[in-house]
């Protein structure tokens, strides 16, 4: 995107180094990152960037009406509805495709959006080692907003700690030690002192949740949610907890905005980023130029289900009362902006924001893939592709 800088890096890349970065980055996780992790990372001119922040800032704000509120309700599993809901989202992450417009310009498009954490001390660290073992220009940021790595990481721990002591937060997962999220879930307690609970092993009692630790029974005042409930549904495990009771504990961030915050909400916003979508129930009459769309379902991770080439039958063949949960959507075709050895690569940008007091973009993910999908799980086999960072 930046022709010198990518240019300087092609010519000085060395797989010696690559190698270097990926023990670098096992030995600071405390685990090797068990998906891709690709070979560069990206250039980026800081208006574009800028653009896509303002983008999601917009795209955010449009679904504070009462009408998306009201609607969005639907989204929300009865079994999973949790009580004392906050006015917005704590963690929001927008992701962006880089298109090409009537007049060759670069423009980017809405891929989708959701109201759940990512990777907040991962990244950093993966932005860090890019920096050090490839020798970039000082010059170079990737924070945000004007933060630099004490503001930033003040605010993640606001977010995530609050006023707590950090013994009574922990970070709830499913099987953490089998997560590919484990790098960032190392850090994070390393970096706050906080522990983190597998969702099984979380009790309740009365209102009061806790854990086990060193035998007694820790209390939980806070609980930074990383637990994904398609994962929880799919593997249809038994909690010692209800969601739905009121529990007299904190929620960073809370649970409800992973559905009301997501694909559900594609349909509703309007703006010039946005490809259009259709609730698959709400179709009068299918596409002829069915070739142009994708079918998704509402709640899935990693790009699990997706059809990026639907025909009429797989439409057809999705039961009547499931048919609220797809949407349809006009397919994207990203840009590959990013020269490398293999040949131009596509970018997805995700915009990552926090939301205490303000909502400020505080850094990006960067996916990169020559595949059809763009998730690091749809590019195997494959070189300079995976997750990366970007600078500006």
């Amino acid at each position: 995107m930046i022709a010198s800088l990518r240019q300087h890096f092609n010519a000085n890349f060395t797989p010696a180094k690559y190698q270097r970065l990926l023990r670098v980055m096992a030995e600071r996780c405390g685990t090797p990152v068990q998906f891709r992790v690709c070979e560069t990372p990206c250039f980026f001119p800081k208006p574009l960037l800028d653009q896509m922040a303002l983008y999601g800032i917009e795209l955010i704000h449009q679904l504070e009406t009462p009408r998306y509120r009201q609607a969005s309700t639907a989204a929300i599993p009865p079994e999973f509805n949790v009580p004392n809901e906050t006015s917005h989202p704590m963690f929001v992450q927008v992701d962006f495709g880089l298109v090409r417009d009537a007049a060759g310009k670069l423009q980017p498009k809405l891929v989708e959006l959701q109201g759940f954490p990512s990777l907040y001390v991962y990244q950093p660290m993966l932005a860090q080692s890019y920096m050090e073992i490839f020798g970039l220009d000082d010059n170079l940021r990737y924070l945000m907003s004007g933060l630099g790595w004490k503001s930033y990481t003040d605010l993640v721990r606001c977010a995530i700690v609050g006023d707590h002591e950090s013994e009574n937060v922990v970070l709830m997962e499913i099987d953490p030690q089998h997560q590919k999220t484990l790098p960032d879930i190392l850090l994070t307690e390393t970096l706050f002192g906080i522990k983190t609970v597998s969702i099984t092993d979380i009790k309740q009692s009365g209102n009061q949740l806790s854990y086990q630790s060193r035998g007694r029974e820790v209390p939980i005042r806070r609980v930074y949610n990383r637990a994904i409930v398609d994962e929880l549904v799919r593997k249809n495990l038994k909690l010692g907890f209800r969601f739905t009771d009121d529990l007299d504990v904190e929620w960073a961030g809370h649970p409800n905005w992973y559905f009301r915050m997501s694909k559900f909400s594609l349909p509703y916003l309007q703006h010039e980023c946005v490809p259009k979508s259709w609730f698959l129930d709400r179709i009068e009459r299918v596409p002829n130029n069915l070739d142009d769309y994708i079918l998704k379902p509402l709640f899935s991770f990693a790009g699990l289900g997706v059809n990026i080439n639907p025909k009429k039958e797989d439409l057809d063949a999705v039961p009547v009362e499931k048919r609220s949960q797809y949407i349809l959507q006009e397919k994207l075709h990203f840009e590959p902006v990013i020269v490398t050895p293999f040949g131009g690569t596509k970018a997805e940008v995700r915009i990552m924001y926090i939301w205490v007091d303000t909502l400020p973009p505080v850094m990006t993910i960067i996916r990169m893939g020559r595949g059809v999908m763009m998730g690091v799980d749809h590019n195997k086999n494959m070189e300079w592709v995976g997750s990366s960072a970007g600078f500006y």
